[in-house]
Parts: structure tokens; sequence; C-alpha cells
């Protein structure tokens, strides 16, 4: 790498030499610093060649970017049932469907399950929309599970009013619940009801006699409000090894062809 200021002799220099070099320093003109483009298509590590680099150095980051700036959010996601849940049986837990995936970052949905990528604490909040058809009124149950387990103190009792005036009974329900959860674990949500005529009901969007948006069955929102200090969960760019002329970055994985960083080496 080229230097861009000079440096003394190491059997050292003429006052002015001395003087030129020492007021560049003083000013932050050394020649230690660098930029360095994240790899792309996922990548989850990149090299930093840099002659400079020992086994013992420190290397700080800063960004140079919009894409470097804004590279370290957290992961969250949006996840819903646009189609009506029904029950089965009556009495009996029941995982519930979700199919649809919004702007995830760190996390996947498949099978009903929520798979996070990263450990750490995450902020769970479930929407729903029960509707009971009976003229009675239900009793009804809504929990999370991890890894298939119940999450304990996470359920919620709840009653769907009747059917009245030839109008079925509504009950959005609503919970809220922080997850510990290493990497690869999956997040479900359960339900159980004392009759089969209660369902989550999803509304498509419409024109008349106003408009509005669609109202889905169930929506699901996760998102990371702290990450693991121990399972290598970090979402700020870090340094995970360092070598004689190199060392190796780690981030979040990269699809963004200008996430750009400058760096200073000591030591």
């Amino acid at each position: 790498m080229a230097r861009m200021y000079r440096t003394l002799p190491y059997q050292g220099g003429d006052p002015r030499t001395v003087a030129e070099i020492l007021n560049n320093a003083m000013n932050g003109k050394t020649n230690n610093t660098g930029q360095i483009t994240l790899a792309t298509g996922g990548a989850t590590t990149t090299t930093l060649y840099d002659e400079r680099i020992g086994f013992e150095s420190i290397i700080l980051f800063t960004p140079l970017s919009i894409a470097s700036a804004a590279t370290n959010a957290y992961p969250y996601g949006t996840f819903e049932e646009r189609a009506d849940i029904t029950f089965a049986t009556a009495n009996t837990p029941q995982i519930l469907d979700l199919s649809e995936s919004e702007y995830t970052v760190g996390m996947s949905l498949a099978s009903n399950r929520i798979t996070v990528s990263y450990a750490g604490v995450y902020d769970l909040d479930v929407s729903a929309l029960f509707v009971n058809t009976d003229v009675q009124i239900h009793e009804s149950y809504i929990w999370v599970r991890v890894n298939g387990t119940d999450v304990p103190h996470s359920a919620t009792k709840f009653s769907v009013v009747e059917s009245h005036g030839g109008v079925d009974g509504y009950m959005p329900i609503n919970i809220n619940h922080p997850l510990e959860l290493d990497a690869n674990d999956y997040v479900e949500v359960v339900a159980s009801v004392d009759d089969t005529g209660i369902y989550l009901e999803n509304y498509v969007a419409q024109t008349t006699p106003f408009v509005r948006p669609a109202i889905p069955a169930l929506m699901v929102n996760l998102q990371m409000i702290d990450p693991s200090k121990t399972t290598g969960s970090a979402h700020e760019l870090y340094v995970s090894n360092r070598q004689k002329g190199q060392a190796t970055i780690t981030h979040l994985p990269n699809s963004v062809s200008d996430n750009t960083w400058g760096y200073i080496i000591v030591g």
C-alpha cells in the first residue's frame, strides 16, 4: 500500500524534515489509515489485507457511505396469515398458520415457524382477530412456543363475545412477550378454543363504503432488542482474527455494493 506522508529514517532527519513529519502527525496526517468495501453476495466475513497489520494490532472502523452507516440494523420481521384460520377440534392446542413474510432481516418463515439467525433477546408482538359465530360466549387461549416447547407465562385467556343481531362476535387480541433465543431457534404461535365456531378471520382491503387496508387474521412482529454477548451474534462490525498483514472482519450478511468503511491501524 502506497504511503501518503513522509517518514523519518531510523537514524533521524534534519530539523525541517522532523518538523514537517511531526506537524503532519499532529494534524492527523498519518500512514496508518485505509478504506475497505465489504464483500457482497451475503458474505458474513471480509478479509482486510494491509502490510501494517500485526497479530496484536488494534483496528478501528468508521462508516464512509450510507450503506455502511445503516448496516447494523438488529434483526426484525413481520409475518402474517392472510386467510381465515379455523379450528378442527375444541379444547385442543393448534399451531396457527403463518404464510407471509414482510421486512425480514436475520430471520425466516417456513411451516408456520419463525426461525432466527442470531442469538439475543427478542421482543415478540402477536395480534389476532378472533370471531365467534355461535350465540354463546366462548373462551379462548393464545400463547407462544419456542422449539416446540410452551414458553412459561406467555399465555392469555379471553372471552369472544357471542354472535348477536345476525353479526358475528369479534375480539381483537394482542400479546407481547420477550424471548431469549439462540441462533436457529424457532417461534410458533398456538391457540385453543372451547368451540369450533371460533376462528381467526382475514379481511381483504376494501374500497367501499370507505377505503381501508386489509386485516390479517394473524400478525406477528419479532425484533431483536439486545444481541448475545457470547455466541458471535454481534451486529457491530468487528475484527475476529488478526495475522501478519491481514485481518478478518465479521459482519452481518452483506449484499450491498457500497458498504465501505475507513479504518485506522494502531500497533
